[in-house]
């Protein structure tokens, strides 16, 4: 499966906390209340063909995207280890945690765990001055306070540097909380700029070509462009008959024996119960492949993408009923039974769509043109400083050598007087006989 260009990647929250899948702090927490509770499912995979039996099987964790990816992990690891903090994550409610009010409990954890999380707040403070210190030495200023430039880091509380308390978990929390909710439409808008991008180019490439050569590239284009629509159907994301395709095609099932709760359970890949993100954007692979070929020209991997997560997160409006971003057999079972399920409607695909108006391409070039004449300019002034540093070297030089000719002179005329050469430090090389 292709990945994103850089800004792209499409990595969400899954940390560890038994099977830790979640895309937000919030639900990081709640998710382990769970599955401190949760009865495990048996699943029988034996009617899948091939599939060997795994007791258990460790799910990688994907990086979350954040900055703070590192830091926030390693503080989940260190609480995860105090029991009385496990014990009030299983009688605690999304409210109580999103308030910052199981934050307080932070004081009753050990002290053990206590000093490792100052550590661990410690090194971050550091890490983050010194990503300041970098940035400031890369333009070159001096005099700024370091500790006034923390402020923009707002996952710790940058006013105690020195120990990890109750409201830097809160802090963090929120902020994680906040970042993640946000994550998929900074995607989304990443990707309509790639697009923008993609046509602007596309029309400055055609400007530099004659009228003939105009005419075979535009032909080209259509050609690709119709080449890319010609493709089988695609099944509502999360319909009878979506599943139904995962079911026979890579389950290796008969058809005529689908069952969704067995489906969830074979899907649930870490048997925790839920289907996280993950788990649900595996099933639109065959959808996909029907759409993109990473072999054919015509087809875009990071299109490809953004239609995965498209699916993914239409699945969750229709089925996830508390938000939570992960679903469970209930929710699964009830979205079953609806008549959408058996009857959907048509899916467009991303080719079917308009991405961006004229207006916004043109808005968007806009700011194209603005940055390279900013860059322009930036450049003009950095050769008239080269021009300018190689011209003061010229008279340096020339300076230079003005001085040796008239050192030169002066020891000719002293040799000519009869007086013996000075030294570099102005005395006499020997002193003349008395």
């Amino acid at each position: 499966m292709a990945t994103w260009h850089p800004g792209f990647v499409k990595s969400w929250f899954k940390i560890k906390w038994r099977t830790f899948l979640l895309q937000s702090c919030v639900l990081l927490l709640t998710y382990l209340v769970i599955t401190l509770e949760a009865v495990p499912i048996d699943v029988d995979k034996t009617k899948v063909q091939g599939e060997e039996q795994i007791e258990s099987a460790k799910v990688d964790n994907p990086d979350t995207g954040l900055y703070y990816d590192a830091y926030l992990r390693q503080v989940i690891d260190v609480l995860e280890t105090d029991k009385h903090f496990r014990e009030k994550l299983q009688t605690a409610d999304i409210e109580e945690i999103k308030s910052g009010k199981l934050s307080k409990e932070l004081d009753l954890v050990s002290h053990h765990v206590r000093t490792k999380l100052d550590e661990l707040k410690r090194q971050e403070v550091a890490r983050l001055r010194m990503l300041i210190k970098a940035k400031i030495d890369s333009f070159q200023d001096s005099g700024i306070d370091h500790q006034s430039l923390l402020k923009q880091f707002e996952h710790l509380n940058h006013q105690n540097p020195h120990t990890f308390e109750a409201k830097d978990l809160d802090m963090l929390i929120k902020t994680a909380t906040s970042d993640l909710e946000n994550y998929d439409k900074a995607h989304h808008d990443e990707f309509k700029r790639y697009e923008m991008m993609k046509e602007h180019e596309r029309r400055e490439y055609l400007k530099t070509l004659d009228e003939e050569k105009r005419h075979q590239e535009e032909s080209k284009y259509e050609e690709m462009k119709k080449k890319h629509g010609d493709h089988p159907k695609v099944n509502h994301p999360g319909s009878k008959d979506q599943l139904k395709e995962v079911w026979e095609e890579a389950d290796g099932l008969d058809p005529n024996d689908f069952d969704p709760k067995t489906f969830f359970k074979l899907h649930d890949v870490n048997n925790d119960g839920f289907l996280d993100e993950q788990e649900l954007e595996a099933l639109f692979t065959k959808e996909l492949e029907k759409v993109y070929d990473p072999k054919n020209e015509e087809d875009d991997m990071v299109e490809m993408e953004e239609e995965r997560l498209r699916m993914r997160e239409h699945v969750m409006n229709e089925v996830d009923i508390n938000r939570d971003r992960l679903v469970t057999l209930d929710e699964f079972l009830r979205a079953t039974e609806k008549k959408e399920f058996l009857e959907p409607d048509s899916w467009e695909t991303l080719d079917q769509q308009q991405l961006f108006t004229e207006e916004e391409l043109k808005e968007f070039e806009s700011h194209i043109f603005q940055q390279e004449d900013e860059l322009q300019k930036k450049a003009k002034e950095l050769q008239r400083q080269k021009e300018e540093l190689e011209r003061q070297q010229d008279q340096l030089q020339a300076q230079k050598q003005e001085l040796q000719q008239a050192v030169q002179q002066m020891e000719l005329k002293k040799l000519q007087q009869g007086l013996p050469p000075a030294r570099p430090d102005g005395e006499l090389k020997f002193q003349p006989r008395m």
